[in-house]
């Protein structure tokens, strides 16, 4: 399966995530981190390159586990010194049980199901999983150019089908919604790109 550039390493990825969100790419990473208990154990989700473990949860927290479909971010995760997975979310039954699970600007590529995931997450979460997701995407630019970039540069290695679609934010309150007073905090990141959801699973 053919995998979009961002994905086929580390410092390429990186670089577009901070290309995206600019001065408040650090912020973004913070925003997530301060949600996590000092000591918890957590498991990240899409993890990436890593890039929140290492720079925000290394340290701080107690046993850490990243997910990943691209198999060049686990073995990056792993050489770190990181626990990970290769898996394919849509397809697990179940997820390692943690106290906290994170994901970080991904729950798009399980759309339209991807109340399916979260309810993963939170089966799979003690305390509180903790959902990140862009709000404002490079896919509904008014720039024909800037949105096919979008459309065709987020494929993950899943293959190139299911992965055009994004959340604004009504369609993200819309889906939260569904977890009611479980939801325990809401908030946007600084600039405003990525809204952030906390969510109880023992209030559910």
């Amino acid at each position: 399966m053919s995998t979009s550039l961002i994905y086929r390493s580390a410092a390429g990825y990186e670089l577009v995530m901070r290309a995206l969100y600019g001065r408040h790419y650090a912020a973004r990473l913070s925003a997530v981190a301060d949600q996590v208990p000092a000591n918890a154990s957590v498991l990240e989700l899409c993890a990436g390159p890593g890039a929140l473990y290492r720079r925000r949860l290394r340290g701080r927290i107690g046993a850490y586990t990243g997910v990943d479909l691209n198999p060049r971010f686990v073995t990056r995760l792993r050489r770190m010194g990181a626990s990970a997975l290769q898996l394919d979310l849509s397809r697990a039954e179940a997820l390692p049980i943690a106290d906290v699970v994170i994901m970080q600007a991904s729950l798009y590529h399980f759309l339209p199901d991807a109340a399916a995931v979260v309810d993963k997450m939170l089966a799979a979460a003690r305390l509180r999983a903790i959902v990140a997701e862009p709000v404002r995407n490079l896919t509904s630019s008014r720039l024909p150019l800037l949105a096919a970039l979008g459309r065709r540069a987020t494929d993950p290695g899943a293959g190139p089908d299911g992965h055009e679609q994004r959340f604004d934010e009504a369609a993200l309150d819309q889906l939260m919604g569904r977890y009611g007073g479980a939801v325990t905090a809401a908030f946007t990141i600084p600039g405003g790109r990525e809204k952030v959801f906390v969510i109880d699973p023992r209030l559910r």
